[in-house]
């Protein structure tokens, strides 16, 4: 009988701990909107890098639209169809984490002017850069959609679709991904306003000498050259 309490003692030590173990390892950047070290470029985000130029600016700590009270705004104001702009939060280089949920509320004044809007992560680490592109496809090949990024064949489509999002209301998207043991990039599911749908597609990574680890976020244009922003708010990078 001592032996079995001693059993079960045991197991419910070596249980907690693991638990314990688990929360410890979890790391949540929060707020991620507010931080001030954003970075963006035009012409970087287009094809091939080299993409057309666009108006493009980034105001934050906003109190309107917002959910915190402190919310980012990126405006985009295209000055050629097709153009693009990119913003992104380094977050240091991080090579211990291999799983991310990318969870942020976003808010746009004009669902028509996009071409796509992008939420991504990336991770270079090991001669690899492991590219978690995500873009909810409105004015494209596949609108209506979500589509992800393959290093070798480019934008695929997942079949899921991206509909329901409306102008000038808050909309919660929660991004999963896996760095895998064997070297890929897992896109695993995604969730919109509390509706998850398994993606499941695993693609190759690039190559590249850096070491970081970055969340992002990007506003495409479409054959209008038509203005619009977006508010991101309570963005976070969950990573373990």
């Amino acid at each position: 009988m001592k032996t079995a309490i001693l059993a079960t003692v045991l197991s419910l030590m070596l249980i907690a701990s693991c638990i314990s173990s688990s929360a410890q390892t979890k790391k949540t950047f929060s707020n991620i909107q507010n931080m001030t070290a954003w970075t963006s470029c035009d012409v970087c985000s287009g094809s091939g890098g080299n993409g057309n130029t666009a108006v493009h600016w980034q105001a934050q700590f906003q109190s309107t639209p917002s959910m915190s009270g402190s919310s980012s705004q990126f405006y985009f104001g295209g000055v050629q169809a097709y153009t693009s702009a990119l913003w992104w939060e380094q977050l240091g280089s991080n090579p211990q984490y291999s799983h991310f949920n990318y969870d942020l509320q976003f808010y746009v004044t004009d669902i028509t002017a996009p071409q796509a809007l992008e939420f991504d992560v990336n991770q270079s680490l090991n001669g690899k850069k492991y590219v978690f592109g995500t873009e909810c496809d409105l004015r494209g090949t596949y609108k209506g959609y979500w589509r992800v990024w393959d290093a070798t064949l480019h934008w695929q489509n997942t079949g899921i679709a991206c509909t329901g999002i409306t102008a000038n209301a808050w909309h919660h998207l929660v991004w999963e991904f896996e760095r895998t043991t064997d070297g890929h990039t897992h896109f695993i599911a995604v969730t919109v306003d509390g509706v998850r749908r398994v993606v499941n597609r695993y693609y190759n990574p690039l190559n590249s000498t850096a070491k970081e680890l970055n969340v992002a976020f990007q506003t495409d244009g479409n054959k209008y050259p038509n203005t619009y922003s977006v508010w991101l708010d309570k963005v976070s990078l969950i990573a373990w």
